[in-house]
């Protein structure tokens, strides 16, 4: 724990993104640390904050800042998109800039102000080896080995996508940690359900990785568009709906960028007590 957190509490930002809600902690200034146990008692949503993902920004030379991301479970996610997004727009606001670089566990990502108060982020290109989702095997990642014949798509994390008939029906809460930690995924993996509702709209549920149903996931969006093209049941560009708001995906020669709206909460400190309690 850093002095100065000890003495005066910890400042944060409660954003969300289409219901995809974090907690969000600058320390481009330095003297903040971020341990998983601290993570896991801000995300009780009973005894503590709550959030989907907490990020934490600190400064990078080669871009605007860095993120760094925490499930609720205390384990550490590589991508977050909606997340990313959220901090963009704080960062946009604050320079004035159309557009910026942030660096996160994928790489760099480019950010920009997509107008009508949307935030745009290209999160890269898709990961569709096997090695780089990662699976335990050698697999065809469009067809996985598992009920549903569900795809494999890596976004800087895992995700396993499933296109259902009625994504409404699907018993996310059951099927999702099931799924999540089976065998096939090393290190886990998110899991989505989709149905087609239009040429190029899908409905999307989700469970997430270490932090179970969300209302939103960038990622996982990103991911089950790309692997609704590769399906063939969509194009390139695709509406989606998920349980908090509507994302918008456009998959380019560049990466997949992912538009959407942006929240700002409150703001907050964290006691001292709190603090404390949770070294």
């Amino acid at each position: 724990m850093m002095q100065n957190q000890r003495a005066s509490g910890l400042p944060f930002l409660k954003m969300h993104g289409a219901g995809n809600d974090f907690v969000v902690i600058d320390a481009r200034a330095g003297g903040v640390a971020i341990t998983p146990a601290l993570a896991r008692a801000l995300g009780d949503r009973h005894r503590g904050i709550g959030f989907d993902q907490l990020v934490l920004i600190e400064p990078d030379p080669q871009a605007a800042a860095r993120l760094t991301f925490f499930n609720a479970d205390g384990s550490t996610a590589g991508a977050c998109g909606n997340a990313t997004r959220c901090v963009a727009r704080l960062i946009l606001d604050e320079t004035g800039a159309p557009r910026l670089t942030l660096r996160t566990e994928r790489g760099l990502l480019d950010a920009e102000d997509a107008g009508g108060g949307l935030t745009r982020v290209n999160m890269g290109p898709p990961q569709l080896d096997w090695a780089e989702l990662p699976l335990s095997r050698p697999i065809d990642t469009l067809h996985l080995p598992l009920p549903g014949d569900p795809v494999g798509v890596g976004m800087g994390n895992p995700h396993c996508v499933h296109f259902v008939a009625d994504a409404e029906a699907v018993d996310v809460a059951r099927l999702g940690p099931r799924i999540e930690h089976d065998p096939l995924f090393p290190k886990a993996t998110n899991v989505e359900f989709a149905s087609l509702t239009a040429p190029d709209r899908l409905r999307m549920r989700v469970w997430e990785r270490g932090t179970g149903i969300t209302l939103a996931c960038g990622s996982g969006t990103c991911a089950t568009a790309v692997a609704a093209h590769l399906r063939g049941l969509t194009g390139r560009q695709v509406t989606v709906d998920v349980d908090g708001g509507t994302l918008s995906v456009d998959w380019r020669e560049d990466g997949v960028w992912m538009t959407g709206p942006t929240a700002r909460v409150f703001r907050g400190t964290i006691s001292p007590e709190f603090l404390a309690a949770a070294e």
